[in-house]
């Protein structure tokens, strides 16, 4: 067990909540909620913009005197519409069917407006290669406006590395400081993912196995995750810190070890048999 893996307990209610009084930072707050056919959730953040993200079921998301109503399969099946609330704004969840969603935030002045971002609105693409190839949906992130949240959805196939060559954004050998958070959602989702964070420098060193809707925090140093062999899958990144607004574009510090592999991911691959052997068969 380690103190960045937080647990989802399943059911109803708010599954997960990450603040910086118990996540141990500065800037952002996370949390994933499920309500019941019927219910609704009500919020007013003083000084945070927040970001509400559907991840499945059908609700009409409330943000001052703006109403959306918003629908997702799934995760695995649409892109998220995505509503904005600027800083002292009301919100309130009103779910027509079960609905789970995230909903995160940080310290803002309010220089945006009340906004729902579209999935034509967002840019897609696909980074890697080899065994760490993945889709990146950029669902707020620049140019979409935002004082300090970036937001991204990550499509990663089973057995499949993301976060390769492993990068850091804490402050340390000029990288920008942002705080993140891994939601995880796996398909099929008896499955499982590993998640490691580390900072060579000072000893710290922690690798965590996530399930199905568990959460991974970032608290400094390199990062990447994989997927076991039989479950593709997908994780929702919140991250903010000390970068705003256009300087949100800002790249990670990569770890030198290990960007040769970004010049030719095929390099050094082997195939199989690697060493000749008189008996050699397939047995599992």
């Amino acid at each position: 067990m380690t103190d960045s893996l937080i647990t989802n307990p399943g059911g109803s209610g708010v599954l997960v909540d990450i603040d910086p009084g118990n996540a141990g930072w500065e800037f952002l707050s996370f949390s994933v909620i499920r309500l019941d056919a019927g219910q609704a959730h009500h919020d007013e953040r003083a000084d945070q913009e927040t970001a509400i993200v559907p991840l499945q079921g059908t609700a009409t998301i409330t943000v001052g005197d703006e109403s959306w109503e918003v629908s997702r399969g799934s995760v695995f099946t649409d892109m998220p519409h995505i509503a904005y609330a600027p800083p002292g704004a009301p919100m309130s969840v009103a779910a027509s069917t079960d609905f789970e969603f995230a909903i995160g935030s940080a310290p803002a002045e309010g220089r945006y407006p009340i906004r729902l971002f579209t999935p034509e609105d967002m840019k897609s693409e696909i980074r890697g290669g080899g065994a760490a190839h993945r889709q990146v949906n950029h669902v707020l992130a620049p140019p979409l406006p935002a004082e300090r949240l970036i937001l991204y959805e990550v499509y990663v196939p089973r057995g499949t590395w993301s976060g390769w060559a492993p990068h850091r954004h804490d402050g340390v050998d000029g990288a920008p400081y942002l705080e993140e958070t891994y939601f995880f959602r796996l398909d099929p989702g008896d499955g499982f993912a590993m998640h490691r964070n580390w900072a060579p420098e000072d000893g710290f060193d922690e690798t965590m196995i996530l399930h199905d809707g568990d959460v991974a925090l970032v608290p400094k140093g390199y990062h990447s995750s994989v997927a076991c062999p039989s479950s593709n899958m997908f994780f929702l990144n919140y991250l903010a810190g000390k970068l705003q607004d256009e300087d949100r574009i800002t790249p990670p510090c990569f770890h030198e070890s290990y960007t040769w592999i970004q010049d030719d991911w095929d390099a050094g691959a082997w195939t199989h048999p690697v060493i000749e052997a008189p008996n050699l068969g397939a047995t599992e």
